[in-house]
Parts: structure tokens; sequence; C-alpha cells
């Protein structure tokens, strides 16, 4: 088995769809850097399977004309996509590696509703070179921004590396913890040095840390209607305002310092939860820079249970951040080797399910609570999220994935908070029971179910899918 960093799992990137925006982002930019040498006339992008069914409510249309170009999603400004969208569609071409390209997104973009084989996320690259041939390439974007080629054995974004503590399940984790009479963190944080230096994956943390505060801080400090044509109106601002019963700072300092502020009664705690996960959504549906923690459509379960306890907990410093995502992600590469993170694949409990499990292990780990009650905080919230569809209106990361991410966070806290309270010992279902009983419902689970727009919520609501 492939060994995952837990910077796979935490990826910087923009919205709305860590599958059907960040994932086609990164095949196209793949693409493209194969054509450095060539010299290409015109390209085109057959979208398949879910990213055809739902790909222009996701933005991949618009993914994968910024990808060919070149950008990164992780840098790139947001407020800038759709001025660039507009010259290419103008201008019909688009500037790959520098190089002007004919690309009209009217014949260009060909969205077939049959899936490939491998996976239902799949999209095939064809350049036109300068003397007739072509070159093709198909990728599949299999959940959570990673993206595998044809015929690949495993992601590339995976690599091989030879871990000092080797984790391919619940089981081993303990194991390790149990021999080394240390935390989680403190293990996972060893293996993580196979991959990068020490300073790196303690800057590399704290940045994440900080994206998800500027996001949740932006989606704080906007409002008007979401787009998309579903006309939902975004509620973060006026909760918040509510909350703080005056202005909203414009600095992250200000802003935690006077959400603490506030209180710690029961009320007040769970609308703040709600304000969290809400703003980091609404942003990502806007899209807005995100981490993907482990998808995009799940985004705001973690960055809401950590700010929680930031903000109502005893919060010691920078540490507990550290702590939290090393704790935290190895959960989610847990899920991500054994069972899916793609909502396409295994509907949303495998996004708001997986994140729910690693938002109750994170916080457990800060709250005190022994490797053991780690586990158990996140087999109890993924238990209570099995079998959740996928099954968005219009195709859109909006209804019902907003509002989902506020019940995750808070079915995390009670999960962590379970778990505090229970013995382990006595646990009638383990966490490793739980990885593989999400991913046989997966398997199980009705297409129609697994973010197709063709079942559920997205057949009941009269709303239209968006045109490309």
């Amino acid at each position: 088995m492939a060994r995952l960093s837990i910077f796979d799992l935490y990826k910087i990137g923009i919205g709305p769809s860590s599958s059907h925006t960040l994932g086609p982002w990164k095949a196209a930019a793949r693409f493209a850097a194969m054509l450095a040498d060539q010299s290409v006339t015109s390209l085109s992008v057959a979208l398949f399977g879910s990213l055809s069914k739902t790909g222009v409510g996701h933005g991949t249309d618009v993914a994968v004309m910024m990808g060919l170009e070149g950008h990164d999603p992780e840098t790139f400004p947001p407020d800038q996509i759709f001025t660039t969208i507009a010259r290419i569609k103008q201008e019909k071409q688009l500037l790959v590696n520098g190089t002007p390209v004919a690309f009209d997104p009217a014949q260009a973009l060909v969205f077939q509703s049959h899936a490939l084989p491998f996976h239902p996320n799949g999209l095939t690259f064809t350049a036109t070179l300068a003397h007739g041939t072509t070159v093709e390439e198909t990728y599949y974007s299999v959940g959570g921004g990673f993206i595998t080629q044809e015929h690949d054995a495993e992601t590339p974004d995976e690599t091989d590396v030879t871990l000092p503590f080797p984790i391919d399940s619940g089981q081993d984790l303990i194991a390790h913890t149990d021999r080394q009479g240390g935390t989680i963190a403190e293990v996972v944080y060893q293996n993580e040095l196979a991959f990068h230096d020490a300073t790196y994956v303690r800057q590399r943390m704290l940045k994440i840390w900080d994206t998800m505060v500027a996001c949740m801080l932006r989606g704080c400090r906007q409002e008007g209607i979401l787009p998309g044509g579903l006309r939902v109106k975004r509620r973060a601002r006026l909760l918040c305002s509510q909350l703080l019963q005056g202005p909203i700072p414009e600095t992250p300092p200000a802003w935690i310092d006077a959400v603490r502020q506030t209180g710690t009664a029961f009320s007040n705690v769970n609308q703040w939860l709600s304000c969290f996960a809400l703003a980091v959504n609404e942003e990502n549906a806007s899209f807005g820079r995100v981490v993907t923690s482990p998808t995009n459509g799940a985004a705001g379960v973690v960055p809401a249970v950590l700010m929680y306890y930031r903000c109502f907990c005893d919060f010691r410093g920078d540490d507990d951040i550290v702590r939290f995502l090393l704790t935290s992600g190895q959960i989610g590469c847990i899920f991500k080797n054994n069972a899916t993170i793609s909502a396409a694949v295994g509907g949303c409990q495998a996004e708001i399910g997986v994140s729910s499990a690693m938002a109750a292990g994170g916080l457990t780990a800060l709250l005190g609570g022994s490797p053991q009650q780690v586990l158990m905080a996140a087999e109890i919230a993924m238990e209570h999220h099995l079998g959740l569809t996928c099954d968005p209106a219009g195709g859109l990361v909006q209804i019902p994935c907003i509002e989902r991410n506020t019940m995750g966070a808070i079915k995390a806290i009670t999960a962590s908070h379970l778990a505090l309270s229970g013995d382990p010992t006595h646990a009638v279902v383990s966490f490793d029971v739980i990885v593989k009983t999400m991913w046989d419902t997966a398997q199980d689970m009705h297409t129609k179910y697994k973010e197709t727009s063709e079942g559920g919520l997205s057949i009941n609501i009269p709303v239209a899918m968006p045109e490309c």
C-alpha cells in the first residue's frame, strides 16, 4: 500500500469541489505540462460520468481551463478566476505554456453522461499537434483532489517511502502507540519526517490552519447570493454579526478574540460552530480558497471543530494545532486507503462522514483522550453518517452540502465527548470495522445517490441544472 502524508489529504485549493474542481484542475495542469515541448494547435476535453452530470455546477469546466493555462489553485487569486474564463471564452483560445492554442469552450468541452470503467470521475484530454498527430491522456479524479492516469496502478500523488511506523489500519496505529508509549500525533509526526523536514512540517501545518481561519473570517464578512442559480443566500455574515452584536473585525486575531469574549453558553457555542462551518462552505461554493478536509464539499467540519477548541476550550498554542492536524489527518488517510473519500464512489458518508470522524479524533486528542479513545470517537462519528447519500440540488455544492458541514461538526464534538466518557476496551464496534462497513455500504449504494444529481433532493427540488 502506497504511503500518504497528511499533506496529501490537507490540500490548499479552490472550491467548490475537490473531486470535480481541484482534481480536474490538477489533471489539466499535468496534461499541459506534458505538452511543454510540443507545438499544439488545438485542445479538447471530454468529461465522463459524474464530472459530466454535475460538472458545470461544480465548476469542472472552469477548473479544466484554469489548469490548462497552468494556474496554481493554491496561489491563484480567486477573484480573478472568472475574468480569466471570460477572456478565454471571448478569444476562443488558451495560453498553454505561454503559447496561444485554439480552444472554444462551447465546442472543445464535451460532456459524456456515461462513466469510464475505472472511476465515475473521468476526463480525457486531446491535443492536436502542428504536424497533425494527436496526444491523448485520460485521468481520473478519485476524491479529495487526488488524481490518477489511465492504467496507473497507484495514485501519482502517493509516494512510496519507508516509514518508521507503517500504518494501514487503526489496529496498526494503536500497536505503534502502545509500543512507543506515546500519542497518535507523536507517531504520525515521525512518519511525516520521512516525507519532509521538521521545519516544513510545522510551517505547513500552521499555514493550513491560517488558510482555514482566513476562509472562516472571509466567509463571515461576505454577504449576498451564492453563484449557480439556486438563489441560496449567504447566512454566515448575519449569524456572525448577531453573535458579536457589533461589527465583524477585519483581522483573524481580533476576530478570534471577539468570538471568545461572547462566552461559553451552550446556545452561543452551538451557533458559533454552525457559523464557522457555514462560512467555510459558503466560500467554497463561491470558488473561494479552502483546505480539503478531506474534500472541498466537507471542508467546513475540521476548521469548525478546531476553531471551537481554539475559542472555547483550553487552547495552549500552536502545538495544539499541530497535534490536531496530525491526528485527524492520519484518520483521514486510513479511510482514504481502505475505503474512499469520494462522494462519486461512496456518497456523502465518504466526505462529511470522514471529515466528522477526523474532527472527532483530533478533538479527542486535544481534550486528553487516549489513542484508543481517539479512534473510538472517530468510529462513533462515522457510525452515525453511514449511508449518507450525495444528492446535490442542481449539481451544486450548496443544498444540502453546506448545512451538512454544520451537522458533521456537531456530531464530531458529540462523538468526542461520548468517547471521552466511555471505555474503548468495551466498545462493540472498532474503528477498523467501521471503515470496512463504510466501504461495504459505498459499494452497495445506488449510483443515483453518488453525486449524479439523479436521486434524492436533487430530483425533488424543482431546479434546473446549470448550463454549460
